[in-house]
């Protein structure tokens, strides 16, 4: 009953839309509701997977046709923005309100969609160690979210109306701005409907003929990046941190660019974590003068869309004084570029599946 009642509040709207002018025709919007089960990915959330979580996903997409190059080079995806409501079935764990930026990338003939979302997402019943001391998945009701859509998807079926289902994964932490973080993920099974502005009338795609060899020299990054986290020792507090980096990139293609540089990293929040353990855990032989300070080497790759980016990098500590979860860590991020040689990010770094910090950052490309 709710995708229906969304449905015909999707169709309504864009009834509306569609008569504002000539740019509404660009505009696709799709509603779909999902089913599904959380993935175990740590055993400490085990005693809150006992129900299957269940929601809606409501999207409006802007269609591209090629008129700038990096369209073509991508096979003219979408750009959109899309709501997420996820009920998790569970009291403890509560209910879910994102919002999202999100791209729609194409394949075999335009059937298969994969879509890629990062936003924001608000958490109904946060851990609380009075009232709600069995949710250590979600420690702050305001969380960083990412999800991804792989869906056969069939537009303009009837009259602009047209069909999609598969699958879904939608993320939530709040990358250990306050313990507790084990976060989640949902595997989900998504079925809708889309339903196109203009009612489904037929586009030309621009095809530049002459294809030119993107060719770039080698470029120098300089990043600062901040923000605050915590240790997973419940109590302990939150605490800035602060990472140089330095790195250089060699574009390989229009789309790619590999990375190679350092990181040095200023983590407050592992200086109280070396003095409690050399406090409460004396077996650990863990000195209270030892040095909080980490420095890693990274290779990582850039994949640019238009203006922005979204970086991967892949880590290891030259420089470990102090055992925190093992010397590799990785790095996903997005990026903004502000003209030529400036641009903003936020980035998620963690150690394999246990996330250590949300990044905002700034930097000079030259």
């Amino acid at each position: 009953m709710r995708l229906i009642f969304f449905l015909v509040a999707v169709l309504s709207f864009s009834s509306c839309l569609s008569q504002e002018g000539k740019s509404a025709k660009m505009y696709t919007m799709d509603a779909s509701q999902f089913y599904g089960s959380v993935l175990k990915h740590n055993p400490s959330i085990s005693h809150l997977i006992t129900d299957y979580p269940e929601g809606f996903i409501l999207s409006l997409n802007k269609k591209t046709f090629g008129e700038e190059a990096w369209e073509q080079a991508y096979g003219y995806p979408d750009v959109g923005y899309s709501f997420i409501y996820q009920n998790m079935n569970k009291s403890t764990l509560g209910e879910h309100y994102g919002v999202f930026l999100h791209y729609n990338f194409y394949y075999l003939k335009r059937n298969l969609q994969l879509r890629f979302g990062q936003g924001v997402s608000y958490n109904t019943n946060p851990y609380d160690k009075e009232t709600n001391f069995r949710n250590n998945a979600y420690g702050t009701s305001v969380m960083a979210s990412v999800y991804f859509m792989l869906n056969y998807h069939k537009e303009n079926i009837y009259k602009g109306l047209g069909f999609k289902a598969g699958l879904s994964l939608i993320h939530y932490s709040n990358g250990s701005f306050k313990s507790p973080n084990t976060s989640t993920n949902t595997l989900a099974f998504n079925v809708g409907l889309v339903y196109a502005l203009d009612g489904g009338k037929e586009r030309t795609y621009v095809v530049d003929v002459e294809k030119v060899k993107y060719t770039e020299p080698v470029k120098y990054n300089v990043a600062l990046r901040t923000g605050i986290n915590s240790s997973d020792v419940e109590g302990m507090g939150q605490y800035p941190f602060y990472i140089l980096s330095a790195y250089a990139d060699k574009r390989i293609g229009r789309k790619s660019a590999l990375h190679f540089g350092t990181d040095i990293f200023f983590s407050r929040f592992l200086k109280e974590l070396i003095r409690f353990q050399s406090i409460s855990f004396p077996e650990n032989n863990v000195a209270a003068d030892t040095d909080y300070k980490r420095i890693g080497l990274f290779l990582g790759h850039e994949l640019f869309i238009n203006k922005l980016s979204i970086t991967t990098q892949l880590g290891y500590y030259v420089y470990y004084p102090f055992d925190f979860e093992g010397r590799m860590y990785n790095r996903l991020g997005l990026k903004r570029y502000l003209g030529d040689k400036f641009f903003a990010e936020v980035a998620l770094k963690s150690h394999a599946a246990n996330a250590e910090a949300i990044e905002f950052g700034v930097g000079i490309r030259f």
